[in-house]
């Protein structure tokens, strides 16, 4: 059972209610790009997590079949104790996350949302993968059997859906020992007195004891984002940008001590010689500024209907995972990530974006055509209401506009 998958529609319920008590206390806590940005980035990681999340499950079953010292009975017991040890693991692998380069290159994407809501929470890497199992080793050890450890995983990042919200303020005895709306507001805060705190995923106890924790002060409110903002609307981009970063940093070093040690040293640390010939500007966060790419209402209506398709189809790509073979699930991450890089450029309103659109829809009629001979559509219908939707997409797109006369 993929408790993920099942919780899609409750977490687009509490999205469009906390838009409802926006509205209703006159704030705004969305911007229209950045939410479909960190949702494009949510379902690009759903999606390639059809090829990837077999390596960490694989890799813990493994673990778990040739190392386990010990045979849990399965106890309640035991499933609460792999819930509490999981978040254990769960706040090192985080912690790691933020104070390494390399594993800071995958966390970054998390944080890269410059606002705070519920569709921030969706906001997740798709390459956290190669490097954050290593950290829940202990757990396939101990013995947690490879169900018992998947389900307390899902049920530890459900958990952290409620808490991006700036609607509900501290909640008294309860942030003593549970990860709270308030201090993970202070986690997601790129100022300096709140800058890599609270970790924990379930509870905020681990912070209190290994000195992490920080509590979230009136008189410093929070500035979301990240100290080298991302400025981009592309979910891949938004996955690669550190790593890039990284990887220039290391080609450009002179020392070949400093090109292997950069991706292991402290988050931020870059070979002298580099940090001196090609620095990096940080926003000053007394004018700090978001970043906007204004574009007219005509084309934020067109982009919001060219993305509600990806949703059910990306739910529908995760719920077909055990139908699909490696061929169909590559196919259907390239599909989707390349939909969802097409949407990024025209929220950036790229020079290219008309014509990358134009090619998308195109590739539509293909991709549905396989789709449907691959009987991953359901019917007929579903292929035909597909193709219109891009064919009078296409037609909108390259419709002649009236170009006004310039003044003599």
């Amino acid at each position: 059972m993929n408790l993920i998958l099942l919780a899609i529609p409750f977490f687009l319920l509490l999205i469009a209610l906390e838009l409802l008590v926006d509205r209703w206390r006159g704030v705004s806590t969305y911007r229209f790009a950045d939410a479909l940005n960190s949702l494009s980035t949510g379902m690009v990681y759903q999606v390639t997590g059809l090829l990837t999340k077999s390596i960490a499950l694989i890799g813990y079953a493994f673990a778990f079949e040739h190392l386990h010292l010990l045979t849990l009975p399965n106890e309640p017991w035991v499933w609460l104790l792999a819930f509490v040890f999981y978040d254990f693991c769960y706040y090192w692998n985080h912690r790691i996350g933020h104070e390494r380069n390399v594993f800071w290159a995958a966390h970054s994407v998390h944080h890269q949302s410059e606002e705070y809501n519920l569709s921030t929470a969706l906001r997740q890497t798709s390459m956290g993968f190669l490097l954050s199992w290593i950290f829940y080793l202990p757990m396939a050890v101990v013995g947690v059997p490879p169900l018992v450890f998947a389900t307390v995983a899902a049920l530890n990042l459900l958990y952290q859906f409620w808490v991006h919200t700036r609607h509900v303020p501290k909640l008294g005895w309860y942030e003593w020992f549970f990860i709270t709306p308030s201090n993970h507001r202070v986690h997601h805060a790129q100022n300096a007195v709140y800058m890599d705190r609270n970790y924990g995923g379930v509870f905020i106890l681990w912070d209190r004891l290994f000195g992490t924790f920080q509590e979230e002060l009136d008189e410093q409110p929070v500035i979301f984002g990240v100290t080298v903002p991302l400025r981009s609307w592309n979910p891949l981009w938004a996955n690669l940008q550190f790593y890039v970063q990284l990887w220039r940093d290391a080609v450009r070093a002179g020392s070949w001590w400093d090109k292997l040690r950069i991706w292991l040293m402290p988050t931020g640390w870059r070979p002298a010689d580099v940090a001196a010939r090609y620095p990096i500007d940080k926003p000053d966060l007394s004018a700090f500024r978001k970043f906007e790419v204004t574009l007219p209402r005509s084309s934020q209506w067109y982009i919001g209907l060219q993305f509600l398709p990806y949703v059910p189809a990306t739910a529908g790509l995760v719920a077909l995972a055990g139908q699909l073979d490696l061929l169909a699930a590559t196919l259907g991450c390239l599909w989707l990530a390349f939909g969802l890089y097409c949407i990024g450029a025209w929220l950036e309103n790229r020079a290219f974006a008309r014509g990358l659109e134009a090619l998308r829809l195109l590739l539509n009629l293909p991709a549905l055509a396989w789709a449907q001979q691959a009987g991953l559509l359901d019917g007929t219908l579903p292929w035909l209401l597909l193709a219109t939707w891009s064919l009078l997409s296409l037609a909108w797109l390259l419709w002649p506009r009236r170009i006004q006369a310039q003044p003599a």
